[in-house]
């Protein structure tokens, strides 16, 4: 093999996973080069910027928060279930604190101001918040409930404040970043991953890889939002990469990363893996093509949980709407309705064959308005305005049901019990505690449909279901190596992130993705980085 560059680790993909693995590795003594096949950032950068910690981080103890390790475990543990071991979930809590310590060490914001109600996102006033299912009432009885999501401070949707600061700190570390390169194949050599074959556009003319940037901007977002404006802009990507890019083959003496993110962007893998969780926006960029799973499935690397997706059905700000009922075409309600927007997200598609509706009353409806503003930015406002476009109102449940589709008998028995149990004081059978609780008696009544997707074309595009893979490479939990079918270590192979199954490939909750990113990112380089002393042991002897 003739090289064309050479290092001791190659990562392939430079989000937040492959910032830390490339930071970690850098400065355990190896020499690094991280390539991505457009600037650098994935999803990470258009993501909220949220990261899962607890344990008592230094950011929950000035907010004047308690938590403890364990009950971080706790929760996880029911949470995410089998996700990963119970030792690796264990050093994943343990480590928590730490991990947002190394965080500001590389430059990363956080504040400590505690969002004062239950929200999927919190505004520009506050970074620390419940981001998960913590306050619901089946895991209250777990684990005393803890603000865990920790929002890197910026505003808007704050996630270039995360990545940033990484990127930069790569940067000082000695990391080489080979953007707008395309990783293509692995090189193998004895039965050891030795390289990287890539597709590059770095001796492109400087007009055509500024072309390229803008386009790849331009197709991460707003791009996302309108799938058809992406794909012509994937294919104007694609033609330039064919055109002007060049061969570039990249030896990599210690180990070579996988952290290109999941394939939500890939239509195919969608339809055969999870065909259920097709009728939502991708939550990423054009990179999360699953093009990091195959190449390392093209050498016999497992997989699992590909079919854990991640469906996004948020219902708060405002927070009256945690009193509202989730509904399927039965009238029957599918789940506690202050869980996380995921958990809503996944009964929708399991138990109600992706429609669902909220039934609320004119006293919540009421509420819910005059506390919008104050609870909310402007996107959450035009998420809002798209879900009222969906409502259909009426007097009485009965008709309301009828206007609707759904079974007019089973929403009035639906009503009924909800409303006897919360007047007669007897537990809700969903196990939503009495913080969110609220009968449901005054006309006129309304269901918002929260479908995926919502019946209504305008209100899809004002209120879409984003969609997010969770599974990926089967790797070593100690390591990060990739396994192969049998169960067995490819030599010379790591993953991280959304490429590998972590912590959240059972259940997301906000900021669990990116936690999972940073902790199976720095797993992956430390390791990687051993590898490059452990050469130079051999040389020695």
């Amino acid at each position: 093999m003739s090289w064309d560059l050479h290092t001791d680790v190659v990562v392939v993909g430079f989000g937040a996973a492959g910032a830390a693995a490339a930071i970690e590795a850098a400065q355990g003594g190896a020499d690094v080069i991280a390539v991505d096949r457009y600037v650098g950032g994935g999803a990470s950068t258009i993501s909220g910027g949220v990261v899962y910690a607890g344990g008592g981080t230094s950011v929950q103890k000035s907010a004047g928060i308690e938590d403890s390790a364990d009950a971080m475990f706790a929760y996880l543990s029911k949470e995410v279930g089998d996700a990963v071991g119970q030792a690796t979930l264990r050093r994943f809590c343990d480590d928590s604190p730490a991990m947002i310590e190394w965080l500001k060490d590389q430059g990363v914001p956080f504040e400590a101001s505690l969002c004062p109600y239950k929200t999927s996102y919190p505004s520009n006033r506050h970074y620390l918040y419940y981001s998960g299912s913590e306050a619901a009432g089946e895991f209250r009885v777990v684990a005393k409930p803890a603000p865990r999501g920790h929002r890197a401070k910026g505003k808007g949707t704050s996630g270039k404040m995360l990545f940033g600061p990484l990127a930069a700190s790569a940067k000082r570390v000695g990391v080489r970043l080979m953007s707008q390169s395309r990783a293509c194949s692995l090189v193998v050599a004895e039965g050891r991953v030795v390289g990287v074959e890539c597709h590059s556009l770095a001796d492109a003319p400087a007009s055509i890889r500024f072309l390229h940037k803008q386009i790849g901007l331009l197709s991460a977002k707003p791009g996302i939002y309108a799938p058809q404006f992406r794909y012509l802009l994937e294919r104007r990507l694609a033609h330039l990469e064919k055109k002007y890019a060049k061969v570039l083959r990249i030896e990599a003496r210690s180990g070579v990363i996988l952290s290109a993110g999941g394939f939500v962007a890939d239509r195919t893998m969608m339809k055969t893996h999870a065909p259920a969780y097709t009728g939502g926006i991708a939550l990423g960029t054009a990179g999360d093509d699953g093009s990091g799973i195959q190449l390392a499935t093209d050498l016999g690397a497992a997989t699992d949980k590909l079919g854990s997706i991640s469906a996004w059905r948020f219902i708060v700000p405002p927070v009256p709407f945690l009193g509202s009922l989730l509904v399927n075409r039965a009238g029957m309600r599918m789940v506690d309705e202050s869980r996380y927007g995921a958990a809503l997200g996944q009964v929708i598609v399991e138990k109600g064959e992706g429609r669902g509706w909220l039934l609320a009353d004119a006293d919540l409806v009421r509420e819910a308005k005059k506390q919008l503003p104050l609870q909310s930015m402007w996107f959450q406002r035009v998420q809002n305005a798209g879900l009222m476009l969906t409502a259909k109102r009426a007097d009485t449940i009965e008709d309301l049901a009828r206007k609707v589709g759904i079974d007019p008998v089973g929403l009035r028995e639906t009503v009924d019990r909800h409303n006897t149990a919360i007047a007669s004081g007897s537990a809700d059978p969903f196990g939503k505690h009495d913080d969110f609780r609220r009968p449901v008696v005054q006309a006129p009544f309304a269901l918002f449909d929260i479908g995926i997707p919502a019946a209504s074309g305008i209100a899809k595009m004002m209120n879409p279901c984003p969609m997010i893979t969770l599974g990926g490479l089967v790797v070593d939990e100690e390591s990060g190596q990739v396994k192969d079918a049998a169960g067995e270590g490819i030599a010379g192979l790591y993953a991280a992130g959304r490429t590998a199954v972590g912590i959240c490939s059972n259940s997301y909750v906000s900021g669990l993705s990116l936690a999972d990113c940073i902790f199976s990112g720095r797993r992956a380089g430390a390791r990687a980085a051993k590898g490059v002393h452990s050469a130079v042991d051999a040389d020695a002897i």
